[in-house]
């Protein structure tokens, strides 16, 4: 006999015959019962099918719900802290307001996943598919993204600082007012990203391609761009002092009024480019 309780009151939220506590959540999702607040503290739930549950402020902590199967779950408010989610399929899932410090998410999906509100610090995402994912606001800081898919990602003001996006997929993402300080972008697909406003100080852009990105008004004072593909880039109002842009493509960017004193131009392309108004003291 499996007996789920409310983690908080002890309610009994479930109870059947079964052998395995992954094949009596299998008969809460034949049921469509609810396992709100649910006990699942530790559990082992390892691809568990969970299509579309109600686990809504339940305890998951240190869980092991590697490869489940969680698309379209309720999981707002829910616990998640330590738990192993790699593999696992969340895409479409409500994970907002959920404590996700330290949860591993490796190689998961998540695409279209709501996940603001939540703290995602030093958890990882190494190759994850956030494809159309509702990051706004979200704390990243040392996140582990490295080949991460964000296409289309909602970023807007971010906490990225720290984080290692070496080799992440970030095209046409929401990145306005983004904070990636010191973090790892080398060799990140950044092509038609909105970064205007982002604060980039100090970021490892080397070999990015920022084709057609709007990184307008944003802050990359002392940024390593070596190589970078900015062509057609928004550069307008953007701080570049100190930044090096040794061999970037910068064809057809437009630079106006950028802030350009102290950067290291030696190598770059800049035909075409819009210079009016700027200082290219280097």
């Amino acid at each position: 006999m499996i007996t789920i309780l409310h983690r908080l009151s002890g309610e009994v939220l479930f109870m059947c015959e079964a052998d395995s506590l992954t094949e009596a959540v299998k008969q809460v999702a034949n049921q469509k019962a609810s396992l709100r607040g649910a006990d699942l503290h530790g559990a082992d739930l390892h691809g568990a099918y969970l299509q579309g549950a109600d686990l809504s402020g339940a305890g998951l902590s240190g869980a092991y719900l590697r490869g489940a199967n969680l698309s379209e779950a309720d999981l707002s408010l829910a616990d998640l802290s330590g738990a192993d989610l790699s593999l696992a399929d969340l895409s479409g899932a409500d994970l907002s307001g959920a404590d996700l410090i330290g949860v591993d998410l490796h190689d998961a999906d998540l695409s279209g996943a709501d996940l603001r509100g939540v703290n995602l610090s030093e958890a990882n995402l190494g190759r994850a598919n956030l494809t159309g994912a509702y990051l706004s606001g979200v704390d990243l800081i040392d996140a582990y993204l490295r080949g991460a898919n964000l296409r289309e990602a909602d970023l807007s003001f971010a906490d990225l600082n720290g984080a290692d996006l070496h080799f992440a997929y970030l095209t046409g993402a929401d990145l306005i007012g983004a904070d990636l300080t010191d973090a790892d972008l080398t060799d990140a697909d950044l092509s038609g990203a909105d970064l205007s406003g982002a604060d980039l100080i100090g970021a490892d852009l080397i070999g990015a391609d920022l084709t057609g990105a709007d990184l307008s008004d944003a802050n990359l004072t002392g940024a390593d761009l070596f190589g970078a593909n900015l062509f057609g880039v928004n550069l307008s109002g953007a701080d570049l002092s100190n930044a090096y842009l040794t061999d970037a493509d910068l064809s057809a960017a437009n630079l106006s009024g950028a802030e350009l004193s102290g950067a290291d131009l030696t190598g770059a392309n800049l035909s075409g480019a819009d210079l009016s108004d700027t200082n290219l003291t280097t």
